[in-house]
């Protein structure tokens, strides 16, 4: 017979705790897309690209993250987007 040995490894998990929050944007039957996109580009500097792809999202799938980052950093972001008549929520 022979004799197996088990091998024990320690293993570091470093997580980046800075950038775990995002802005969900959520789906209402108010908002124009044009008022969405205008919005995410003025707020969350999108691209008018990347604006129009999360409004289609949103509408959709009935949400979408639309900035990831700190907490700091997204909460007068997600305030600006509450203030514009948006539906979202940093998580």
């Amino acid at each position: 017979m022979s004799t197996k040995e088990k091998i024990q490894e320690e293993v570091l998990v470093e997580e980046l705790t800075s950038l775990n929050n995002e802005i969900i944007l959520y789906n209402d039957d108010v908002n124009t897309f044009d008022h969405v996109i205008e919005t995410l580009i003025r707020v969350c500097n999108h691209t008018s690209e990347q604006a129009e792809q999360c409004s289609i999202i949103v509408h959709y799938k009935g949400k979408c993250t639309v900035k990831t980052g700190s907490l700091d950093e997204l909460k007068p972001q997600c305030t600006q987007l509450l203030e514009a008549g948006l539906s979202a929520e940093i998580v």
